[in-house]
């Protein structure tokens, strides 16, 4: 039997945004957990014809719904823990490219970031600790 995880996965979502935001902030946050932990990766998919798939994580990822005020909670604890963390900010929503998203997001008050997702990756009990209260998304 393997083992249980020692790393714990959380995205958390804004629960104010429109449906595509939220799958569009979800996806973009798994991007970045993914990109900054390839050791997390399972091993490519093969079909019984032999056709390849990519890989994907090897864990579960948790999705919970948020408020700004309690995104802002969970990314001040994730910071507090030193936990991997992703952040996408509402400007984003107005860029086109990447270089673009970074440039936004260097112009936020990194006091208040108008955070509408966030994604922490880290030792279980600090990822619990920082989504603690949280309703997992529906």
């Amino acid at each position: 039997m393997p083992e249980p995880f020692t790393t714990k996965i959380a995205l958390i979502v804004r629960e104010d945004l429109a449906g595509w935001q939220k799958l569009n902030v979800a996806a973009f946050l798994a991007s970045g957990v993914t990109a900054s932990a390839p050791e997390a990766l399972g091993e490519s998919y093969e079909d019984a014809a032999g056709r390849r798939y990519s890989r994907m994580l090897g864990q579960p990822m948790l999705i919970f719904s948020a408020s700004r005020a309690q995104l802002q909670d969970a990314h001040r604890v994730a910071l507090e823990r030193e936990l991997a963390a992703t952040v996408y900010v509402g400007a984003m929503f107005s860029t086109g490219h990447d270089e673009a998203n970074r440039e936004v997001f260097r112009k936020e008050n990194p006091e208040d970031l108008d955070l509408v997702g966030l994604a922490v990756r880290g030792d279980r009990k600090q990822v619990d600790k920082a989504v603690k209260g949280l309703s997992l998304h529906k």
